[in-house]
């Protein structure tokens, strides 16, 4: 049986929405922060720029 969780990320992912924990991005050799999409060396654990941290 599924959860009331399952239901809900099934609903949101077949209307195109992400339900999955953010992490980097990744473009070329860099990482890319998924909510500014400023690029960093692959060493980053967080975005510079925004603050980003990834779960």
């Amino acid at each position: 049986m599924a959860t009331n969780g399952d239901v809900f990320d099934d609903f949101l992912e077949q209307r195109g929405h992400r339900t999955e924990a953010p992490s980097w991005d990744r473009e070329y050799n860099k990482k890319q922060c998924p909510e500014c999409c400023s690029l960093h060396d692959l060493s980053a654990t967080e975005c510079s720029v925004c603050g980003w941290l990834p779960n």
